[in-house]
């Protein structure tokens, strides 16, 4: 098993310390890209591919876990595409 089908298998057991470093990692992985939308956007970060989904996330500060809302976003997202 390859290290991405590892962390895709920990995102779908939804961790409660899974990181944003690793949902940039996956979205990349199935054709995710950020969108740089200006200075003023503060933590919010959008995400989209080729298709023209988009997906919103809050990046997380001071830490780096993501809530568990983001990682079910992230899942149901995927789901529905069928990338996983």
């Amino acid at each position: 098993m390859s290290k991405i089908d590892k962390l895709i298998q920990r995102l779908l057991n939804n961790p409660k310390d899974f990181t944003w470093d690793e949902v940039v990692q996956i979205l990349k992985h199935f054709g995710f890209f950020e969108l740089k939308t200006g200075k003023t956007t503060g933590s919010g970060r959008k995400f989209v591919n080729e298709k023209k989904k988009i997906i919103i996330l809050h990046k997380p500060h001071p830490v780096n876990v993501v809530k568990p809302y983001a990682v079910k976003i992230v899942i149901d997202i995927l789901k529905g595409e069928n990338l996983i």
